[in-house]
């Protein structure tokens, strides 16, 4: 028989919306040499109006 895990949802991860600062934005974050940065383009579609 395999042993039993108890999973706590304070330990990892609550359902929930979090503010974008508390989770993503660090403003005295500065990249090191084994970060990966990525950018992408996305172009529209012409026969799709953008919303204003």
């Amino acid at each position: 028989m395999s042993p039993q895990t108890e999973t706590k949802a304070s330990v990892g991860f609550k359902a929930g919306v979090k503010e974008y600062k508390l989770t993503y934005y660090t403003p005295e974050y500065e990249t090191k040499d084994t970060d990966i940065l990525a950018a992408f383009r996305v172009t529209p579609h012409p026969e799709f109006h953008r919303k204003k």
